[in-house]
């Protein structure tokens, strides 16, 4: 009787462990990208937040942007495909004044950046204020009208 129920436990353990994965993927990818910040050299910070700096802090260099998405991407990542109407969305309404930067994660010069942010996964979407600082991440598929909802003052 009991070698007839291993295989029930042994699947109900393994669709738990599914269940949870799913559930806790946002906080495992946060602590990753944490151990990605916390073990990048000095001149990956400095470049990234030089890069940072003079990009999107709009206080700074006067251009006239309220918010920055910035999207981390690959060319073979699907959910990357998905989000290109989605960013398309967001940067055909002009009221929000949004500036929307796509980074390829293949490109060398992406490096220290992705280091910097801590960029573990793609598609990972950051929204940065007019002072080029992270406000909201998100990674995976995210509706335009969700990342919209971010653009507030």
């Amino acid at each position: 009787m009991k070698t007839q129920n291993l295989p029930k436990i042994i699947l109900s353990l393994l669709v738990l462990l599914l269940i949870m994965g799913y559930f806790l993927k946002d906080n495992l990818n946060n602590f990753i990208s944490e151990k990605i910040k916390k073990t990048s050299g000095t001149e990956a910070i400095i470049s990234g937040e030089q890069w940072v700096d003079s990009l999107f802090n709009y206080t700074k260099n006067g251009k006239n942007f309220e918010f920055t998405l910035l999207q981390f991407k690959s060319n073979g990542c699907t959910i990357c495909k998905q989000m290109e109407p989605e960013l398309e969305e967001i940067k055909s309404i002009p009221e929000k004044n949004v500036n929307v930067v796509v980074l390829n994660i293949l490109n060398s010069n992406s490096q220290n950046v992705m280091r910097y942010f801590g960029i573990s996964a793609v598609p990972t979407h950051l929204i940065l204020n007019k002072q080029g600082e992270e406000i909201y991440r998100k990674y995976g598929y995210v509706p335009a009208k969700n990342l919209m909802i971010r653009f507030r003052k």
